[in-house]
């Protein structure tokens, strides 16, 4: 046997191997080999279009196709974009087969590589083929829109979005590469269904003798799937949009412009022309365009992020907190509407903390709408709660929505319309006897209030409730908007006391709502044998700003269970309380220990001011406060009488009286009407979170708190 005849043998061989392997390891793709079947045997269909990104399984379709055809008898021609020149001559060159044998099937990959030649491809080559060639192209993008608004090529045409493989196709893949079924769980949920990032990662994990269930891709795997997968990227700013969509749950053009502009101030540099990034974006094969904005396939945001994390963690951290504080800007100005959706846009940023993926899961987009409550729903919030709980919680529901029909939302499915889950955020401002004697949950938050820290004047308590039909409960698109609408109400609502989240299996979820400052309290009401947990927050002790702040921590937490994040415990005065402390700190004003320790150093009016030192940022606001009054005509005689007395230092009243050339009595009911002044402005930050538009006059306070002018005359500073 000659020499060349035996190579030829052996090579013979290793194809076979070769061929047997790539067909053992084949999964899926049913619909895709269907339609080529019927393109085979005279179907309508002349060219096969298919595309989507990289590694997605392209290549190993057309392999599939090419043994297909050759099993029918057909002859098969392959052109590889990567292998030959971009040039009409060199193409035709290559599917002159085709043009000789009007059966041949000819295959085209990594048509991405030659995109130059689709006009020409289009126009020119493929209308002179013979009637019954088939072809198949194979690209990462689709078809330019000519091919489509051609209506010679309606019904030549077949588009085909090649899709991850479905998760029973993902785990035959893994499993007939030999992954062992305790590693088949962490590999799925790195690659999904993506057959090259399957590929590579159970290589990986067959040959590690140390992986376990908490196998994670190393950077070797990471940074082999960025080549594949994206390839090369034209500049740094485009690499830092593309990061940036991968962090972010959805990316706008507005979201890109103001976290790039920051980027880039901190650099003192040009953010680049946003707009051309953001069509970029759009334009890459793995990025995926909705209505709300751009996201990038999941296997896709994993490598991208993994990268940065381990390239560059400062980095990677400057740019989480560019985007956190753009969606909490976006949250406190949304529509109500769209509230919900801010909030899964800001969670999104801590699905790698495993307390959170648990609870959200931000998949069917769609599936759920959420509705105002309509008085003709009624008879759907009965027959939902009744189903979800019993006949006395129907009732509760029922009598809460005729009170405050406002407050409840409805989810339907999108596809039916059927009513699937009702909740509502009751908003209590004052004891009701009659609530407290038919609802026994609302009795018992409010006797949880009044024993814990009252409700002040203008405050109010909340209560979020849920009814929700058994199969929607858990991992579901209802609970996730559920969730949404009740963090956006805490975050949102002005002049919340407190917030209490009723939960129906409080055991299953009382870590999750302990993670998130939400604490369960002692009694658990009952409503028709059933037995509800309450979670509570006082949002006077840790406002929404500090409540936000923690999330922070939640990144270098990682994967952790748990996270001990410090809750900074603001002091809640009543308005006797506060105004004490006001007048206590008035005589401090030159005792820096003394006013660090104030009560009011630890209260919402100090904390939100810039200051670090909490005596120092107490003593500028009682500064600014008076020198507020100044700017008043009506107001400038209290000021002279405060600043003399509180700011210079006068070593005894009578003195400060006789500096400022007034009777002693007329300087002390200045005195005292200032004081008043300076207690009600600080009083109006304290409970509203900023300071007034101009300065407090004696008309604002409540007549209980006006002095009389004959009992200003004889007033005493406590």
């Amino acid at each position: 046997m000659a020499a060349d005849e035996r190579a030829e043998k052996r090579f013979g061989l290793l194809g076979r191997r070769l061929q047997s392997a790539r067909e053992a390891a084949f999964v899926g793709r049913e619909e895709e080999l269907a339609v080529f079947g019927s393109a085979l045997f005279g179907g309508d269909c002349s060219v096969m279009f298919v595309h989507g990104p990289g590694g997605i399984g392209k290549s190993a379709l057309l392999r599939r196709f090419a043994q297909e055809a050759a099993t029918v008898g057909r002859s098969v021609a392959t052109i590889d974009g990567r292998t030959i020149t971009a040039s009409p001559e060199v193409f035709e060159a290559e599917a002159a087969p085709m043009l000789r044998d009007e059966r041949t099937v000819l295959l085209i990959d990594a048509f991405e590589q030659i995109q130059g030649l689709e006009g020409w491809l289009h126009e020119r080559f493929l209308p002179r083929m013979p009637e019954e060639a088939l072809v198949v192209v194979a690209g990462r993008t689709p078809p330019a829109i000519a091919w489509r608004a051609d209506p010679g090529w309606a019904h030549a045409l077949e588009m085909m979005s090649l899709r991850d493989l479905a998760p029973a196709e993902a785990r035959a893949l893994v499993a007939a590469r030999g992954v062992t079924a305790d590693l088949q769980e962490p590999l799925l949920a790195f690659a999904g269904g993506h057959p090259l990032a399957l590929a590579i990662g159970a290589a990986v994990a067959v040959k590690d003798r140390q992986a376990s269930s908490r196998w994670s891709p190393d950077q070797n795997v990471v940074a082999t799937l960025l080549d594949q997968l994206i390839g090369e990227i034209p500049s740094p700013e485009h690499r830092y949009a593309l990061e940036v969509c991968a962090h972010t749950y959805m990316t706008t053009e507005t979201l890109l412009r103001e976290v790039m502009q920051d980027e880039a101030t901190s650099r003192q540099a040009s953010p680049g022309d946003v707009t051309q990034l953001f069509a970029w974006l759009r334009r890459l094969p793995f990025v995926e365009s909705t209505t709300q904005g751009l996201f990038p396939h999941d296997v896709i945001r994993e490598v991208v992020e993994a990268d940065l994390r381990w390239r560059d963690p400062q980095g990677y951290a400057d740019m989480h907190q560019r985007i956190h504080a753009h969606h909490v800007g976006r949250l406190c100005s949304v529509a109500d509407r769209d509230a919900p959706d801010a909030v899964g846009s800001l969670y999104f940023l801590y699905r790698h903390n495993a307390m959170t993926s648990d609870f959200h899961h931000w998949r069917g987009q769609g599936e759920v709408q959420e509705d105002l409550f309509q008085p003709q729903d009624i008879d759907a919030l009965i027959q939902v709660a009744n189903a979800a709980e019993n006949e006395e919680s129907a009732a509760g529901a029922a009598y809460w929505a005729e009170r405050q029909p406002q407050a409840f939302r409805l989810y339907r499915l999108t596809e039916t319309g059927q009513p699937v889950a009702f909740c509502a955020w009751l908003r209590l401002e004052h004891l009701d006897e009659h609530e407290l004697a038919t609802d026994p949950i609302t009795a018992t938050v409010w006797a949880h209030a009044r024993a814990t820290t009252p409700l002040r004047a203008g405050e109010h308590l909340a209560i979020g409730r849920s009814w929700v039909l058994p199969p929607y409960r858990g991992s579901s698109p209802v609970m996730d908007l559920i969730q949404w609408r009740a963090i956006s109400n805490c975050l949102r609502s002005e002049r919340m006391a407190w917030s209490y989240v009723v939960i129906q299996d409080p055991d299953s979820s009382a870590g999750y709502q302990r993670h998130y400052d939400m604490h369960d309290i002692t009694e658990r009401p009952q409503l028709g044998g059933q037995t509800y947990g309450l979670f509570a927050h006082d949002w006077r002790a840790v406002s929404a700003q500090a409540w936000l702040e923690r999330l922070k921590y939640l990144l270098r937490a990682g994967r952790q269970e748990h996270t001990d994040v410090p809750a900074c415990q603001l002091a809640v005065l009543s308005h006797e309380q506060f105004t004490d402390a006001v007048r206590t700190a008035l005589r401090q004003m030159f005792q820096p220990s003394a006013l660090a320790t104030n009560v009011l150093a630890r209260s919402r009016l100090v904390t939100e001011h810039p200051a670090s030192d909490p005596g120092a940022a107490l003593r500028d606001l009682i500064q600014e406060t008076i020198n507020s009054l100044r700017d008043d005509p009506r107001s400038h005689k209290l000021h002279r009488a405060l600043a003399m007395t509180f700011l210079r230092g006068a070593p005894a009243q009578e003195v400060a009286a006789e500096r400022l050339g007034l009777p002693f009595t007329t300087y002390r009911r200045h005195l005292t009407s200032g004081i008043e002044r300076v207690c009600a402005s600080l009083w109006h930050r304290e409970l509203y979170g900023r300071t007034p538009a101009r300065p407090a006059r004696r008309s604002d306070l409540p007549h209980r708190y006006r002095p009389s002018r004959t009992l200003a005359k004889n007033a005493q500073i406590r």
